[in-house]
């Protein structure tokens, strides 16, 4: 398999995940929305998980879902069960479409007015900062008592979390003062795997 990533993207939770499984993959670092990559996925978005067969899978939740399921011994997925299936989804789809577009503003606001004074574009930004507060309020009560965001278990789940709660420092509220997301995200901190891949995604090629 191979992993199309850029650093700092979300494509880097699907990384750790793989690692997690071990999975035999490669990775290529890419140029967001460049014509070379919009051959590979027509949207110039990361991750794309091209597999053994030469399918294109995208969509980061999507691909560890896919990941977890594919490597299900490693008990890295939901439990047994319709209700405990559903729960893993219904976290997967906060992340997907709550928590992961929160963000989006903060980091492209021409993409969400049609102005382009300087001053129109801080206040996309500062209402993105707002949205994402309230989403990352949410995600800390979601993990009240936990340090892992499904059942206290270690899931995909987990990196993706991770991943685009470490943008958070980019907002005038760290995930340090989150207490709840403060205490999971140490233990992503502190999980000397985790922080390879980061090194690794982020290394000059």
């Amino acid at each position: 398999m191979k992993l199309y990533y850029a650093p700092g993207t979300c494509a880097v939770s699907v990384w750790i995940a793989l690692h997690w499984v071990g999975a035999d993959f490669e990775t290529e670092r890419v140029k967001l929305d460049s014509v070379e990559y919009k051959r590979i996925n027509p949207s110039g978005a990361v991750p794309a998980l091209e597999t053994e067969d030469g399918d294109i899978k995208t969509q980061a939740g999507a691909i560890l879902s896919y990941v977890a399921q594919k490597y299900k011994e490693k008990d890295l997925g939901p439990d047994e069960g319709l209700e405990d299936e559903f729960l893993f989804n219904q976290i997967s789809a906060f992340l997907s479409a709550d928590y992961h577009p929160a963000f989006w503003p903060m980091f492209t606001p021409k993409n969400y007015t049609t102005s382009r004074d300087e001053k129109e574009l801080d206040k996309v930004v500062e209402a993105a900062y707002k949205n994402i507060d309230s989403v990352a309020t949410i995600l800390d009560s979601m993990l009240d008592g936990k340090t892992h965001i499904y059942k206290n278990k270690k899931t995909v789940l987990d990196a993706y979390a991770y991943i685009l709660s470490r943008w958070l420092s980019n907002t005038p509220k760290s995930w340090t003062e989150y207490p709840n997301l403060k205490k999971f995200m140490e233990t992503m901190e502190n999980d000397e795997e985790v922080q390879k891949i980061i090194k690794l995604s982020t290394k000059e090629i």
